[in-house]
C-alpha cells in the first residue's frame, strides 16, 4: 500500500491545525484592565494593579524589602519620597559623600503618591529604627489629578504620622520640586499647582519639630525654564541635579542630626 498520500494529508491536518492554534494565540483579547476606585491622596492606600486590582508587585517588593532595612535598626536618616528620592540609588558616591556618615535609607518608590507613603509608613517602615532625620520629598505625582489642597492634606499626614511614630526625629520638610513640560522645559500648570501645595505645607513649620525648606530655586533659577543639564526630562534629576539636592540640604541635615 502506498502511504504517501495519507503523509502528506497528515501533514496538511497538522500544518492547518498548528495555523489556527496561531491564529486563536493572535486573536485572544489583552485581559482588560480593572477599574480602581479612586484613592483620596489623605487617606493610607498601596499602589495598586489594574491589570489584577491587587497591590502592585514591585511596590509591595520594594515596601517589604524597606521594612526589613527598618527592622535592622540601623539607619539614622531616613528619606521617603517618589522616584526622585530612589533616584539616589544610582548617585551612590554623592550619597555617600553626602549622606553616609548618618547611616541613612532611602525609602524612595517610583510613581508613589501621598497616599503610598502614608501607607508604607503605617505598615512597617518606620519600625524598628530611631532615626534623628527623616526629610520627605512627596507630591509631584499627585499633582496630574488631585487638588492642591488635597496633595497638601495628604503631605500633612505623612508628617503627622512620622511624627506620632518617631516622635525623637527632626522632619525635614522639602517643597516639592519644580517641574516644566516637553519639549522646552516651561514651568506647566502642575508646576503652578505645587506651588500651591508648598504654600501650604510651608505652615507646617514650627522651627521644633519641622522644618520647611524649598529649594526649587537651585534648579530653577528665575522660574524657568528648566535646565536639562538639571532635569533632563523636566522632572527627574541628573547627576549634576542629585549633587545641588545635597549641597542645598546638607547644611540644615547637619543642624539637624547634631
Amino acid at each position: 500500500m502506498n502511504m504517501r498520500p495519507l503523509y502528506h494529508l497528515f501533514a496538511v491536518l497538522c500544518c492547518a491545525a498548528s495555523l489556527n492554534a496561531q491564529a486563536t494565540v493572535a486573536e485572544k483579547p489583552a485581559a482588560p484592565s480593572i477599574a480602581l476606585a479612586p484613592q483620596a491622596p489623605d487617606i493610607a492606600a498601596p499602589k495598586m494593579d489594574p491589570k489584577t486590582g491587587e497591590p502592585q508587585v514591585a511596590f509591595m517588593k520594594a515596601h517589604e524589602s524597606f521594612v526589613a532595612i527598618a527592622r535592622e535598626g540601623k539607619a539614622r536618616l531616613v528619606f521617603l519620597g517618589d522616584s526622585i528620592t530612589a533616584g539616589w540609588k544610582g548617585q551612590q558616591p554623592t550619597w555617600d559623600k553626602a549622606f553616609g556618615k548618618y547611616q541613612p535609607a532611602n525609602f524612595g518608590i517610583g510613581g508613589d503618591r501621598t497616599q503610598h507613603v502614608l501607607w508604607r509608613i503605617e505598615n512597617g517602615e518606620l519600625e524598628g529604627i530611631k532615626p534623628k532625620a527623616v526629610a520627605i520629598m512627596i507630591g509631584t505625582t499627585n499633582s496630574g489629578s488631585d487638588p492642591a489642597d488635597g496633595i497638601a492634606r495628604g503631605i500633612t499626614k505623612i508628617v503627622a504620622t512620622v511624627r506620632a511614630k518617631q516622635p525623637q526625629a527632626k522632619i525635614l520638610l522639602l517643597a516639592v520640586f519644580p517641574r516644566g513640560s516637553k519639549p522646552d522645559g516651561a514651568l506647566n500648570e502642575q508646576n503652578e499647582k505645587l506651588k500651591q501645595v508648598n504654600a501650604i505645607i510651608a505652615k507646617l513649620d514650627d522651627g521644633k519639630s519641622v522644618f520647611f525648606l524649598d529649594i526649587g530655586e537651585k534648579f530653577v533659577p528665575a522660574g524657568g525654564p528648566i535646565d536639562k543639564a538639571i532635569m533632563p526630562d523636566f522632572l527627574h534629576l541628573s547627576g549634576k541635579g542629585y549633587e545641588i539636592w545635597a549641597d542645598a540640604i546638607s547644611p540644615k541635615l547637619a543642624e539637624l542630626m547634631r
